[in-house]
């Protein structure tokens, strides 16, 4: 039996940018993608805090070490400039394997979206 698990977190970052105008997904510091485990392309669940939303899109790597959280194309519309979201990926795992994975979860600077 295989189960879905969070495989990434990045937790409480805040969106640097809305942009309505681009073909769609979340662009992601390329330091905090790393750290979280995220790959570009992954496909992720994004949860603002702010307005309770919770919807999915892929990621597009962003700049190194920029802080950049920018929802692209229609997420854009889901989100406002400021607001704190929580980004997440999940793995398919065997039931077993699954009981003692442990996730990258990483818990960047909410003012400054970098790693502490």
């Amino acid at each position: 039996m295989l189960i879905e698990v969070v495989k990434s977190k990045i937790h409480r970052v805040h969106v640097t940018e809305a942009n309505l105008d681009y073909i769609g997904s979340i662009t992601i510091d390329e330091a905090l993608m790393e750290a979280a485990n995220i790959l570009p392309n992954e496909k992720v669940q994004i949860v603002d805090n702010n307005n309770g939303e919770r919807f999915e899109t892929y990621v597009i790597k962003g700049e190194r070490n920029s802080g950049t959280i920018c929802l692209n194309g229609a997420a854009a519309r889901k989100v406002q400039k400021g607001d704190i979201v929580i980004i997440m990926a999940y793995a398919l795992m065997d039931f077993e394997a699954a009981k003692t994975f442990k996730p990258a979860i990483i818990f960047p600077d909410t003012k400054t979206n970098k790693l502490v």
